[in-house]
């Protein structure tokens, strides 16, 4: 678990050390353990070290294999690595370290890009062939390990970090409209490639990348979450889904506890969470060390959910930490977390997460956490409103997007605008794409293959490693998403979404968090902007730097100072605070 980067010249010049150094420097926080550089002639790679397996020099990267031609930097966790590596000792190769990462050169000699379909885990990562001077670089299935590109004059730079890339130099920062458009639209998801900045983009999910010393490339996706179900899957009963998605649920956590140093839990007291405690208890684990947080209650909204996650820390009897953060405290550490953030991101979690990494990582360094059920397992409230539905794209956009083409002419400047519905048009290709009949079915695989890479996912990974914490999601497990594909939407929608799930919870947890009434990470003081956030967010949306990029309206942002609670998105989320952390986001790039 780490931070990589990386220059790679198209031509006879050699690649730029210095560049690389910068990058490495600004992720000092995803790797604080250790940090290498290396450079073969046109192809410089560079590391921070977070010290999970093999905790020993021999498993230091920018790794080079001069037995097999490789030099590679990874960012991940392979948990099946011990299986692989048997695996290729019984083929003949000779392993100088107990990593998972020399695991990944040997396999990708041995199997190619298929090496990728056989590895669990996330990951980000960079090969270099010395023979051909060929460059890969590979993404896992969920994007939970990110990787920023920029390409420009005849050079590509890449990092763990769309901030760590911008210290590296020589990148068009101008803003990209289109990613402007599904900021504003689509509650801050902006789709891979694109990036807000033009000349940034990242590589998908499930996608190797190949590039050739002429600069040109190839991508090859190896997988993809399918929601197709076969005459078996509709014929199974409710009973058979429970009990195979808590055997695949057993099998995702145990995967995830593969690690050198200890492994905790991010406790919400939510059933996601505190079903992933209950089974880490089943695995024999003892003193398990979970970690929960609330703020201050704001317009007579609750800032905490206290009462479930002590519920389950009691019933267990983990080492428990409540974590409360004032709301002064809050407002002093929000430049922190935004500058933590690859891309602007808008959700209350942000802050929250970052805060509660903070003070998990003084403690340990991995912790095992519940994103991804609500998206896998038909969590959210637009899910029902699509049963049957006769117009899919309109009824998810309508449900789902912060912002009709109205309000986004209303809000944004004309020179940002887009010719048309940009949001729109993305939702209507993918649900165009064949493989999901029914209208959940199409909401589902969106949210698994899209937003839930580019918000709960990034979130996550962002304000973790902020920390230089690891964060595991085996409600992600790839093996776990593909069986949840085949549920019929009836079932995975009963007991007014993710049914499947909770009857397996049951079977676990108590039934007191399971029907509790569905919870959210509040923050209700960035839900309910007044006094000194208000005077913050003005004072951003009104400086210098903002009115010089001129990205919204004056008459809408004025509207919105004057009744800033009157404002709320569909999905719970302040309008002013929405803008507001864009710019405050833009303005920490400019630092």
């Amino acid at each position: 678990m780490c931070g990589i980067c990386g220059e790679v010249v198209f031509g006879t010049d050699q690649a730029d050390t210095a560049r690389v150094d910068r990058m490495a420097q600004a992720m000092a926080a995803r790797g604080p353990d250790a940090m290498g550089v290396t450079m073969r002639g046109r192809v410089a790679l560079g590391h921070r070290r977070l010290r999970i397996i093999d905790l020993s020099d021999q498993g230091a990267q920018p790794m080079v294999d001069p037995e097999l031609g490789l030099s590679l930097v990874f960012n991940g966790c392979i948990y099946n690595y011990q299986d692989l590596r048997s695996e290729l000792a019984a083929k003949g190769y000779r392993f100088f370290s107990t990593s998972d990462t020399e695991v990944i050169l040997k396999a990708w000699k041995e199997w190619g890009r298929a090496c990728f379909s056989r590895f669990h885990g996330m990951f980000a990562i960079a090969i270099h062939e010395h023979d051909s001077g060929r460059l890969h670089l590979a993404r896992d299935r969920f994007g939970i390990k990110p990787l920023y590109l920029s390409e420009a004059n005849g050079r590509l730079a890449f990092a763990s970090s769309l901030p760590a890339l911008l210290k590296g130099g020589d990148i068009d920062k101008s803003i990209d409209r289109v990613a402007l458009h599904h900021y504003m639209s689509w509650h801050a998801v902006v789709p891979a490639p694109r990036t807000i900045l033009n000349g940034v983009r990242k590589l998908p999910p499930a996608t190797v990348r190949t590039y050739e010393t002429d600069g040109t490339s190839r991508d090859v996706t190896y997988w993809s979450a399918e929601f197709e179900k076969s005459a078996e899957d509709v014929a199974r009963s409710a009973d058979e889904w429970r009990d195979m998605v808590l055997e695949g649920l057993r099998t995702a956590v145990r995967r995830r506890m593969v690690a050198d140093v200890p492994v905790g839990v991010l406790l919400s007291g939510g059933v996601d969470s505190s079903l992933i405690v209950g089974l880490l208890a089943e695995e024999g684990q003892k003193d398990l060390a979970t970690f929960s947080i609330g703020f201050e209650e704001a317009n007579g909204e609750k800032g905490d959910e206290f009462q479930y996650s002590d519920l389950i820390a009691e019933h267990y009897g983990t080492n428990h930490h409540k974590i409360f953060i004032p709301s002064s405290e809050l407002q002093d550490n929000l430049p922190g977390a935004i500058s933590a953030m690859s891309e602007p991101m808008v959700s209350y979690d942000n802050i929250g997460f970052y805060l509660l990494s903070r003070e998990v990582s003084k403690h340990i360094k991995v912790v095992q956490s519940g994103q991804g059920a609500d998206e896998v397992f038909g969590g959210y409230h637009w899910y029902p409103k699509l049963t049957g539905s006769n117009a899919p794209v309109q009824d998810y956009a309508n449900a789902f997007f912060d912002r009709t083409e109205a309000q986004m002419s209303e809000a944004v400047a004309p020179e940002y605008r887009c010719s048309r519905d940009e949001s729109l048009a993305f939702l209507e290709r993918h649900f165009a794409q064949p493989g999901a009949a029914d209208p959940v079915d199409k909401a589902l695989r969106i949210d698994t293959n899209v937003m839930l890479v580019d918000d709960p996912v990034k979130r996550v990974d962002n304000h973790s490693m902020a920390w230089g914490l690891e964060a595991r999601v085996p409600f992600l497990d790839h093996e776990l998403v593909e069986l949840a594909g085949r549920i019929p939407a009836e079932h995975q929608l009963a007991q007014g979404g993710k049914g499947v799930l909770k009857e397996a919870a049951r079977l676990v947890v108590p039934s007191a968090v399971i029907d509790r009434p569905k919870g959210y990470f509040p923050v209700p003081a960035l839900k309910y902007i007044q006094g000194s956030y208000l005077d913050m967010v003005r004072d951003t949306l009104t400086n210098e730097a903002a009115r010089s990029r001129g990205l919204f309206n004056a008459s809408y942002l004025e509207k919105l100072f004057k009744e800033p609670t009157q404002y709320i998105t569909k999905l719970r989320g302040s309008e002013l605070w929405q803008v507001a952390l864009l710019e405050l986001w833009l303005q920490a790039q400019e630092a």
